[in-house]
């Protein structure tokens, strides 16, 4: 029975008692009036709820037994201060599709978290009552979370737990948005962290099997792939451990025969099991996957003609595309050998040339070349855009095979080879990184 009081009920839970809020239980002065409860974790409880102007939301918080019973005693701190995070990490991850957060307060001792209600369904629920989405409506969602990834990424945060349960679609209208950041971290690319292991079967990559290992945007790449795995076959992907052993991930195509050849490789570049052989962003696996406007695909400012680099890249002519870009890039800047090239030529570089030669060579690389690719690795060894520092160029050299054995290589001994290092094309790329 409800208490007199409190408008709570009472409800057997393996013989400990958990406290749930009635339809009319009021909240936070009387700011929010709670309809219902949506649904109920190990851990959590969420309720849908109104605010005094009779808009709904929802009303996240902790089940009670976490802040009062014993058994919890030595988590209590531990759960509460993720809780916290996360209202952190929703507050500061603003994006149309990403859930938004409203407020966050205590009722009594239990930590809140009010945030908007999106209603719709999940892409779970979609999948299992529609069969397999159309790949037009699939990747469309996908860029939209991929798009709000991007924030998320920027904000130094990863979300960990991509997968359909955890993007709601908004009812009349194909928006998806991104929910549940309980177990996103901080991380910090190529720096090994202690990260705590939570994982969902099919959707986490090896890599968030392991408390101690190098994370980065490579780790939510593998997540976002297995989940557009999953809306265009309705099967959940093979653990990641188990793929170890024997990779018995079925290409997407295999199962549904309506997938394109563009969107099945991209799918399996995504998933695949080391990061360093994945696109390392949402947005070099995108240009991977979605392919761009074809009237996008050779802008250029000074009119050059890019076809001749696209077919030769298609064609897997590495070294000849390679010269091709360089000899494009001469074009634009206006001079005949790059021995006559100023610092500030290359500073002065048209934007969308350069965007169109990069988006050329990541998309046929499938995210493993391309001035993007380059300038992130260069960052990530400790560089800076428009400084020099030999020390610095001699780790990026190491990292994406321009040197070997502490010897800088000749031109000819480059690998021209979809096996080369990540980064190690186009070789005009390696010599002007630190301006790019």
């Amino acid at each position: 029975m409800p208490s007199s009081d409190c408008g709570t009920i009472k409800t057997g839970l393996s013989q400990k008692s958990s406290m749930v809020w009635l339809k009319g239980q009021q909240l936070y002065g009387h700011r929010y009036v709670i309809e219902r409860k949506l649904s109920q974790g190990g851990f959590g409880i969420t309720y849908l709820a109104k605010d005094r102007k009779g808009n709904p939301l929802v009303i996240k918080t902790l089940k009670d037994e976490v802040m009062t019973s014993p058994d919890f005693i030595d988590f209590r701190d531990k759960y509460e201060r993720d809780f916290e995070r996360e209202a952190t990490r929703l507050a500061v991850c603003r994006h149309p599709h990403i859930v938004q957060i409203e407020n966050v307060f205590h009722e009594q001792s239990l930590p809140c978290i009010a945030m908007e209600y999106i209603q719709g369904e999940d892409l779970w629920r979609r999948v299992r009552n529609r069969h397999p989405l159309s790949e037009a409506e699939a990747l469309a969602y996908i860029k939209q979370i991929g798009e709000a990834l991007t924030v998320v990424h920027d904000k130094g945060l990863l979300h960990r737990d991509l997968k359909p349960q955890n993007i709601m679609v908004r009812s009349g209208v194909s928006e998806a948005v991104l929910i549940d950041f309980g177990i996103a971290r901080e991380f910090i690319p190529n720096l090994t962290q202690t990260h705590s292991v939570h994982v969902t079967p099919g959707f986490a990559p090896l890599e968030q099997y392991d408390e101690q290992a190098h994370r980065g945007e490579y780790t939510d790449v593998y997540g976002l792939a297995a989940t557009l795995y999953c809306l265009l076959t309705t099967k959940v992907p093979p653990p990641a451990f188990m793929r170890v052993v024997r990779d018995s991930l079925q290409p997407p195509q295999a199962l549904n025969s309506n997938v394109s050849d563009r969107v099945n490789q991209g799918i399996l570049t995504g998933m695949e099991l080391q990061p360093e052989n994945r696109p390392q962003s949402v947005s070099e696996w995108l240009q991977v996957l979605i392919p761009q406007n074809p009237g996008e695909e050779f802008n250029s400012k000074c009119g050059i003609d890019y076809r001749r680099l696209r077919d030769l890249l298609a064609a897997g002519e590495w070294k000849a595309a390679d010269r091709e870009t360089s000899d494009k890039m001469l074009a634009v800047i206006g001079k005949e050998s790059w021995w006559n090239v100023e610092r500030e030529d290359i500073e002065k570089f048209p934007c969308t040339d350069l965007q169109t030669i990069d988006r050329l060579w990541v998309k046929y690389s499938n995210g493993r070349f391309g001035f993007s690719v380059q300038k992130r690795i260069w960052q990530s060894v400790g560089g800076q855009p428009s400084v020099y520092d030999y020390d610095i160029y001699k780790k990026f050299g190491d990292t994406v095979g321009l040197r070997v054995n502490n010897s800088w290589l000749n031109y000819e001994n480059f690998t021209f080879s979809p096996h080369a290092p990540q980064g190690h094309l186009p070789a005009v790329g390696l010599l002007r990184v630190v301006v790019v």
